[in-house]
């Protein structure tokens, strides 16, 4: 089924929306909340809230990139679920990512920031697009969906100590244009 069928479904809260919605997107959005969570039954309920959350907002959303909305929602999810389950107990998988691009994309905190997340965004963009399709896709599998170093290196054909150096040059190069910028950390 289509996407705009889909979109339609939420839309005439017909429920059948949900199934439809999980044959197409349901292992994408597994291995998105898999990534960042630890446990299987956290990263099942984080999916089920994105589909939750999905027919709440459908209307008045209509989204233009339904897999996009969808991933969001479950990255958003699966994030929130962490650091619930962070303040319980240590888990440094996610943490790692995380941590990795401390260096290299600044903090917002309040509402004020706002705008200036915004031009973040607009700079962090344009840098994507400059990279190679390669590159692109290997930065977005890191830190958009959690891929671990070790799998993204299999697929890569190199050894994880090359990827993690290549990712670590990518890093580099996005805090250097984000300094031109002049957004400094």
């Amino acid at each position: 089924m289509e996407d705009i069928e889909i979109i339609e479904l939420f839309w005439s809260r017909d429920e059948s929306a949900i199934s439809e919605t999980d044959k197409k997107y349901g292992r994408l959005l597994h291995r998105i909340a898999g990534n960042i969570l630890s446990k299987h039954e956290d990263a099942e309920e984080s999916v089920s809230d994105t589909y939750n959350k999905a027919w709440n907002t459908m209307p008045p959303q209509r989204p233009k990139f339904f897999s996009a909305y969808l991933g969001r929602i479950t990255r958003n999810n699966s994030i929130n679920y962490w650091y619930k389950n962070r303040a319980q107990k240590r888990d440094c998988s996610v943490e790692v990512i995380l941590s990795e691009l401390n260096n290299c994309i600044p903090s917002t905190q309040n509402v004020e920031e706002e705008i200036e997340t915004m031009e973040i965004t607009k700079v962090i963009n344009s840098w994507l697009h400059s990279l190679s399709q390669d590159d692109r896709v290997l930065f977005m599998r890191r830190y958009w969906y959690g891929d671990a170093v070790n799998d993204l290196a299999v697929e890569c054909g190199i050894t994880p100590n090359k990827l993690a150096g290549r990712i670590y040059r990518l890093r580099q190069k996005l805090r250097n244009v984000l300094e031109r910028e002049g957004i400094f950390l």
